[in-house]
C-alpha cells in the first residue's frame, strides 16, 4: 500500500509581544512536514536584503531568541551561519517560536513601540527554502495586556496581503501564495488616517500614521490624476493596472523622506510638514517633493516590480544581485516621477522645468560623475552607493539622478528625430509587453545587452552609440543641445561669485568640520582633509555663518590662511580660493516658440502642464 502524501501546511502567527522592548513574537507552524524534514530537519533562513534597497542588511541579526518544538517536546536548533538555522528531524507538528527586535523607523525593516507597529515580511518571517513556493497563512494577532488608553488598543491593520478571514483593516488571517508574495506586502498596525479614491476604477487607499494635520481631500485630488496618468501610460487602451487595489502606507515624522516599492503598495516616510494642510495655497517645495516620491514609488509598480533586470529573476535574497541596469529601473523611474506630475496637471510646465534644473544641477555638483559611469554605479550600488563615505562625491554618481538624465536624453532624442511620433513612452510600453504584463505566468527579465535593440524595435531609431556615451561613459550629456529644439532656454552659472573653498562643510556639536574635500579644488590643493575642524580664517574665529560672510568678501584667486585641528593637532595652511564651478542650471520655456518647438514641447510635457489651475 502506498502512503498518502499530505502537503505541508505553513502558518505564521505574529504578535505584538513587548512594545517597550520593541519585540515582535512570531510562531511558525508546519503541519505535515515532508519526508526530508522528518529525516534531516528543517532549514530556516531570513533574507539578507530587501528588494528595492540594494544593500546587504543582515536582518537575522535582529532575531533575539529562537526555539523549536516537535509536537510537545523541545527540539534542538543549530545556527548554521549568519542567517540560517537547522532544526533536528521532526515528523510531527513543528513549531518554531522566535522574537524579533524592531526599532528601525524606516521603510526597509521593522519598527514597533506603544503607538504603532510596522514590518516588512523580509524582516520577520523565516523562509523555509524547501517550501518557498508553497502557500502559507499569516495570522496577525490582536495586541494583548495593554494598559488602558494605550494607542494600540485602538489599532487597525493596513496591508495588501490577501485576506483569508480577516476583515478589511482588521486583525486575523491573511494568506500568501508563496514566500515572495509573503514578503512583498508591508503591514502597518496602529491608529491611522485613511483616505480612499479610485483611479481608472481601481480602489486606492492612503494611510497616514503619526501625528499630522494632512488635508486628505487635497492630497487625494493631487494623487489620483498622477495614478491615472501612469496606468494609461502603460495600458492606454484598457486602463488596466497590474493590481486589483493599491495602498500607500505613509509614516509622518518630524524629519524624514523615503519610499520602498511593493507589488500592490508602497511604504513611505515623510516630514509631517511636507503634507498639505487645510487652506494651503499652492504647493510648498516639501509637498511637491512628497508628490514626486509618491509618483516615483507608484511607477515602480511597473518598472522593477514586474519589468526587472534578468539578474533579479528570481531574487537571491542572501547575496548581492549584480546588474548594470539600475539606471533604467531606478533612473527612468526618477525621470518619470516629476514628469507625470506635470502631464497630469498637478504641477505646471515651469514647476517641472525648475525640478528638472535642480536634478541636472545635482549631477553637475558631483565630481564623481567624471569618474564613474551610470552603468558602473548600477553595478556597484551594493558596495559604493549604499555605503558612502567622505570620498564618495569624488568617486561615484547616483544611478537615480544620472539615470534620470539618460532617460531624458533618450526621450528628447526620440521625440526630436521622429517629430514627436515616438518617445521613451513607446519603449516603456514595449518593455511592459515583453517583460511585465505576464510576469507572474512567464517570469523573464531584461538582459544586460538588450536595451538598445528594444529602443529600435519600439521606435525605429538606433541609439547604440549614444547609449554607450551616456550610460557607459563619463562625459556630461549634451542636454542643453537636446533641449533646444523644444524651445527650452538653458542658463548655467556658479552657485555664487565669491571665493570657493572646494569643500562640503558640516557643523557637529558646535564644531565646523569638513565632510568632503572636492577633488582638485582649493581645499584639496592646500592639503585639507575630511574630518578637519576649521577654527579660523585669516585670524578670525569662524562658524558656518561667519565663514560665508568672510568668503563673500574674497574674490577667486585670493589667498586665505586657515587654522584647523586634525585630530588633536593644531595646524595651519594657506588656501588659494578659486571660482566655484558652474553647476547651477535654470531651465525656462521660450516666451515665443516656433510651431515645431511648441509641438515637441506639448508632446513631451502634455497639455495639462500648460493649463492654469487655481488651488
Amino acid at each position: 500500500m502506498t502512503r498518502k502524501t499530505v502537503s505541508p501546511e505553513i502558518t505564521y502567527r505574529i504578535s505584538l509581544f513587548d512594545p517597550a522592548a520593541h519585540l515582535f513574537e512570531v510562531e511558525l507552524e508546519i503541519k505535515h512536514p515532508t519526508d526530508t524534514m522528518a529525516r534531516d530537519g528543517v532549514n530556516l533562513t531570513l533574507p539578507a536584503w530587501i528588494p528595492g534597497s540594494y544593500m546587504i542588511r543582515e536582518f537575522a541579526r535582529h532575531v533575539v531568541t529562537l526555539e523549536a518544538r516537535c509536537d510537545s517536546r523541545a527540539l534542538a536548533v543549530q545556527k548554521l551561519d549568519k542567517h540560517s538555522w537547522q532544526t533536528a528531524p521532526c515528523s510531527g507538528l513543528l513549531t518554531v517560536r522566535y522574537r524579533v527586535y524592531a526599532w528601525d523607523l524606516s521603510v526597509r525593516t521593522a519598527h514597533f513601540d506603544d503607538s504603532h507597529a510596522f514590518f516588512n515580511g523580509s524582516s520577520v518571517f523565516l523562509r523555509i527554502p524547501e517550501l518557498a513556493e508553497s502557500s502559507c497563512t499569516v495570522e496577525i494577532l490582536e495586541p494583548q495586556h495593554l494598559p488602558e488608553g494605550a494607542p494600540l488598543r485602538r489599532a487597525r491593520v493596513a496591508t495588501t496581503l490577501p485576506r483569508a478571514g480577516a476583515k478589511r483593516w482588521g486583525f486575523g488571517r491573511y494568506r500568501a501564495s508563496n514566500y515572495d508574495e509573503l514578503i512583498d506586502h508591508p503591514v502597518e498596525i496602529g491608529e491611522f488616517s485613511l483616505y480612499t479614491f479610485k483611479a481608472c476604477g481601481i480602489p486606492h487607499y492612503f494611510v497616514i500614521s503619526g501625528q499630522h494635520d494632512c488635508d486628505g481631500k487635497r492630497l487625494i485630488a493631487d494623487v489620483k490624476p498622477v495614478c491615472e496618468a501612469q496606468i494609461r501610460l502603460f495600458e492606454p487602451r484598457s486602463d488596466k493596472a497590474p493590481f486589483s487595489e493599491y495602498l500607500f502606507l505613509t509614516q509622518a515624522v518630524g524629519d524624514g523622506y523615503g519610499g520602498l516599492e511593493h507589488r500592490a503598495s508602497t511604504a513611505l516616510i515623510c516630514a509631517r510638514n511636507d503634507l498639505p494642510f487645510a487652506g494651503m495655497a499652492g504647493r510648498s517645495d516639501g509637498y511637491r517633493r512628497f508628490l514626486g516620491l509618491v509618483s516615483h514609488e507608484y511607477f515602480h509598480s511597473w518598472n522593477v516590480k514586474r519589468i526587472k533586470p534578468a539578474a533579479f529573476v528570481p531574487y537571491d535574497l542572501y547575496r548581492e544581485n549584480y546588474t548594470r541596469l539600475l539606471w533604467i529601473f531606478e533612473g527612468f523611474t526618477s525621470y518619470y516621477d516629476d514628469l507625470m506630475l506635470a502631464r497630469s496637471g498637478v504641477t505646471d510646465a515651469q514647476e517641472y522645468l525648475n525640478s528638472l534644473g535642480t536634478t541636472i544641477s545635482s549631477v553637475l555638483r558631483a565630481p564623481g560623475r567624471l569618474q564613474q559611469s551610470v552603468a558602473e554605479s548600477s553595478f556597484e550600488a551594493w558596495t559604493k552607493y549604499y555605503r558612502q563615505d567622505e570620498q564618495s562625491p569624488n568617486s561615484i554618481i547616483s544611478y537615480y539622478t544620472k539615470g534620470a538624465m539618460v532617460g531624458l536624453a533618450i526621450d528628447l532624442s526620440l521625440r526630436q528625430r521622429t517629430d514627436g511620433q515616438r518617445s521613451l513612452d513607446d519603449v516603456m510600453r514595449l518593455l511592459w509587453a515583453k517583460f511585465g504584463r505576464d510576469f507572474e505566468q512567464d517570469p523573464r527579465g531584461l538582459g544586460e545587452a538588450e536595451f538598445a535593440d528594444l529602443i529600435e524595435q519600439a521606435t525605429g531609431i538606433r541609439l547604440t552609440s549614444e547609449l554607450k556615451r551616456w550610460a557607459e561613459g563619463t562625459r556630461d550629456i549634451e542636454l542643453s543641445e537636446l533641449l533646444a529644439p523644444f524651445g527650452i532656454n538653458w542658463a548655467q552659472k556658479p552657485a555664487d561669485d565669491n571665493g570657493w573653498l572646494g569643500a562640503r562643510l558640516v557643523t557637529r556639536q558646535g564644531d565646523l568640520s569638513i565632510a568632503t574635500v572636492f577633488s582638485d579644488g582649493p581645499a584639496h590643493r592646500a592639503g585639507l582633509a575630511a574630518g578637519d575642524v576649521l577654527l579660523a580664517l585669516d585670524g578670525l574665529r569662524i562658524d558656518d555663518a561667519s565663514l560665508k560672510g568672510l568668503l563673500a568678501r574674497k574674490k577667486p584667486g585670493t589667498r586665505a590662511n586657515v587654522h584647523f585641528f586634525r585630530r588633536d593637532e593644531l595646524r595651519t595652511c594657506s588656501v588659494r580660493l578659486s571660482a566655484a564651478p558652474a553647476t547651477e542650471v535654470k531651465l525656462t520655456a521660450g516666451s515665443s516658440l516656433a510651431k515645431a518647438s511648441k509641438h515637441l514641447l506639448l508632446g513631451w510635457l502634455g497639455k495639462q502642464a500648460f493649463v492654469k489651475h487655481s488651488k
